[in-house]
């Protein structure tokens, strides 16, 4: 379904739904849990539901009421036999997070996807596990995981998915000895490795630093902190930030301003418009950066460190250069980047690719442009914020369906 939006500059203050990075690692965590755990989160997404379900397929007890998960198991995570089919739905976080797991327990586990995610590739996390005696069939989804992984020394690359090694750090502490994970070439993404180290703290793991990676003993059992709370989302907070940077004023509320999200550098990112703005870090803020750099007149923007984005939800790097031309802008795609001309955008026809962050990116361009937007896929948002459209309206943002 089409969504208008028409040019209106928002104002107001607007809570910011949870952060999914943080609800998928404390979602995980309580899950392999043999004491209850409570945790705040006050919105879901679809991303988040499907690591919910997937725990469920799990044996884990997850229970939703009111603002709250109540998550538990009933005996130790690597001590049973599973036959489980897990629906990762379009959420990467979630295969790549359990996909370890599953190889820590004995039976069969069956693990599909929908939208891109069947093609997205796993190849050096299948590869490691593989090397470490788990007993997988496919290369992408479907996969099927028949358990057997043995501790030991891991090593991957470091630039192609923080993801793969959140999943290990979550299941390498379970395994019957003590194993290394490092990283062969410089990590990227490593605030949300440290977002993962965190949360594995909180549940009473032990993870000792490396210079290049981690040490992990194995045997240990994942503690119920007892009550935890879902963080604000900096990745949601980036919208209205980028908003603000375009003329609006928004005060995103529920934030950690000491938080390991990647994302929090959105506040040191956007002054930086109008030169060369490096997102290895935080590739997640590139569509939005973007589409603020192709608002403002007079300036050019150099976006790079996002060569992984061409295997989201889409190739965000096309789809981004493709919507701000549809707006009348000017960008060229580099090889891990987009090279970005602003100037006053003219409005027009987006295709949303069915990509939240393409379909929210379009939405705060659309706040200054001369005339109206008509996006694509606007229930794209429910992966990650399904409140987007009604705070939009609620900060005076005018959009029809």
């Amino acid at each position: 379904m089409n969504i208008t939006v028409l040019p209106s500059l928002l104002r107001g203050a607007v809570d910011v739904p949870p952060s999914k990075s943080h609800v998928h690692r404390l979602l995980i965590a309580a899950g392999l849990c043999g004491e209850m755990t409570r945790i705040y989160c006050p919105v879901v997404n679809a991303d988040i539901d499907a690591t919910a379900r997937c725990l469920w397929a799990l044996e884990s007890t997850v229970v939703r009421r009111y603002d709250w998960f109540s998550v538990s198991r009933d005996f130790p995570p690597s001590w049973f036999e599973t036959h489980a089919d897990l629906d990762c739905g379009e959420s990467g976080s979630t295969l790549r997070f359990l996909l370890p797991l599953c190889a820590c327990f004995r039976g069969e586990v069956r693990l599909t996807g929908r939208g891109r995610l069947p093609s997205r590739p796993n190849g050096p996390l299948l590869e490691a596990l593989r090397e470490h005696g788990a007993k997988i069939e496919g290369d992408f989804l479907p996969l099927t995981v028949r358990g057997g992984l043995q501790p030991g020394d891991f090593a991957l690359p470091g630039d192609v998915s923080s993801q793969y090694f959140s999943g290990l750090l979550f299941a390498l502490p379970l395994l019957d000895g003590d194993s290394t994970l490092r990283y062969t070439s410089p990590l990227e993404s490593m605030p949300y490795v440290n977002l993962t180290l965190t949360v594995l703290s909180q549940f009473g793991i032990r993870v000792e630093p490396l210079a290049d990676g981690w040490r992990v003993p194995g045997n240990q059992q994942y503690r119920s902190p007892g009550t935890v709370s879902a963080e604000g989302d900096w990745s949601a907070a980036a919208f209205w930030l980028g908003a603000n940077a375009l003329g609006s004023d928004v005060t995103p509320e529920g934030l950690n301003p000491a938080s390991c999200q990647g994302d929090k550098a959105v506040t040191a990112l956007l002054p930086h418009i109008g030169g060369e703005i490096d997102v290895t870090d935080t590739p997640d803020l590139m569509p939005v950066l973007s589409a603020v750099a192709a608002a403002i007149p007079g300036k050019t923007t150099r976006i790079t460190g996002a060569a992984r984005l061409r295997l989201k939800e889409s190739d965000r790097l096309a789809a981004m250069a493709q919507t701000i031309r549809a707006l009348g802008g000017e960008a060229e795609e580099l090889p891990d980047g987009l090279v970005i001309y602003g100037k006053e955008l003219k409005g027009g026809t987006v295709d949303g690719q069915n990509d939240h962050r393409v379909v929210m990116s379009a939405a705060i361009a659309a706040t200054v442009c001369q005339g109206p937007v008509t996006i694509s896929d606007l229930d794209a948002v429910d992966k990650s914020y399904p409140g987007f459209w009604n705070d939009f309206q609620h900060l005076g943002g005018k959009c029809h369906a």
